[in-house]
């Protein structure tokens, strides 16, 4: 030790003091067993290791660069929507029904002809390759080695519908957001029918044009390069406004679904539900089924939660058509209280994409069989060994 300060007090440099530090840092046995401790332990955990579906999204986090975490993250404004809908599950209790046969538990199903191993489908969510390099294809070869899950297929998916649909053996239907010219709706629908879709399902919920949390990003790539654009009077330059509507979205209603429906040979659904009032509309103007979505918190701040309106609109629906159901579901008792409460099965959108994220295909494959799992499971521990046992008795709500 002395040596050591003797040498720091000869030393006439800050660069010769820190690599005096650093080799008296080095020659430290118990601080050098420290670093290695830690050292250890700064790593990204095996997928054998994860046990939760929220296991997935710090590895995912870890992987993909901020802006590809927050556009899968992020809800729209404040986010008290997205929020909202991951409240909601704990305001349904699981009601055990007692002596009760569960050494056979039945999960199988079948939606518009579509057969499902679980009641669990994938939600369509855009640009997938900005979380791995084969995005949507990855995806659908996870999704069939979990059971062949279903996977609806985004109008903005970073491959074409066809090599989606190649990548493996699961079913395939397609998400479209209406065109403004009615030939080019007609040319998606056509197209994803000619490609294998088995179901087209109309998503009309999606109306924001910007989150907060690109905002701020923005704003934090942007500081840097301000004074490259500042304009000849040294004050920065008008930037479009963010907060607005986008124009492709404002003009279809009903019109455009009747227009559109001669098109679809296949099951045709809405996305986009949260009204028994607009359940009642989809079935007057033909369609085959309804999705319970607001988008993940994606669309209106402030809205309720999916979970919270869906016994209302299933109540309407009285049976007549498959209400399918997401946003915020994260593991197999949420499937289960949706199953409850009149779903005929749930989508999941941020799940599969941690998974994608994490781990490729297999990430997919293992955070679905994770749900798939829990929510057989959760179906042994509450007396309900099928699907048509899970009635609106096997749980109480408590909603606001």
């Amino acid at each position: 030790m002395r040596n050591i300060e003797q040498n720091w007090r000869r030393s006439s440099t800050r660069r010769d003091a820190l690599c005096g530090l650093a080799g008296f840092l080095a020659g430290s046995s118990r601080l050098l067993g420290q670093q290695d401790t830690f050292r250890d332990h700064s790593r990204v955990p095996g997928m054998d290791e994860l046990i939760t579906a929220f296991d997935f999204e710090p590895v995912a986090y870890a992987k993909i660069p901020r802006d590809a975490y927050d556009y899968t993250a992020q809800g729209v404004d404040g986010e008290f929507t997205l929020r909202r809908n991951r409240e909601a599950f704990d305001w349904v209790t699981i009601v055990p029904k007692s002596v009760v046969d569960v050494s056979s538990i039945q999960t199988a199903t079948e939606v518009l002809g579509t057969k499902l191993a679980f009641p669990i489908m994938i939600a369509p969510t855009a640009g997938q390759a900005q979380l791995h390099p084969q995005g949507e294809l990855a995806m659908n070869q996870g999704a069939t080695a979990a059971s062949e899950t279903p996977m609806i297929v985004s109008n903005n998916a970073s491959f074409p519908l066809d090599k989606i649909v190649a990548a493996g053996k699961g079913p395939i239907w397609f998400q479209l957001y209406p065109r403004q010219q009615l030939d080019a709706s007609r040319e998606l629908v056509e197209g994803a029918q000619a490609a294998g879709a088995r179901a087209i399902v109309v998503t009309v919920d999606q109306q924001a044009s910007y989150y907060e949390r690109q905002l701020h990003n923005r704003r934090l790539v942007t500081a840097s390069s301000a004074s490259r654009r500042t304009s000849t009077r040294g004050q920065p330059t008008t930037q479009s406004n963010p907060y607005r509507i986008l124009d492709t979205r404002l003009w279809y209603d009903w019109t455009f679904i009747d227009q559109i429906r001669p098109f679809v040979k296949v099951p045709m659904l809405i996305k986009g539900v949260v009204t028994p009032e607009d359940a009642k509309l989809c079935m007057e103007h033909g369609l085959d089924g309804v999705v319970v979505s607001n988008h993940g918190g994606r669309s209106l701040d402030y809205g309720p939660a999916t979970l919270e309106v869906l016994p209302e609109i299933t109540d309407v629906v009285k049976g007549r058509i498959p209400v399918i159901i997401d946003s915020g579901f994260r593991r197999g008792s949420d499937v289960f209280k949706a199953l409850a409460l009149g779903a005929k099965a749930v989508c999941l959108g941020r799940v599969p994409r941690w998974g994608l994220a994490a781990y490729g295909a297999p990430g997919v494959q293992r955070v679905l069989e994770i749900l798939q799992s829990e929510l057989t499971m959760t179906m042994a521990q509450a007396g309900r060994p099928t699907l048509k046992s899970i009635d609106r008795i096997a749980v109480r709500t408590d909603f606001p």
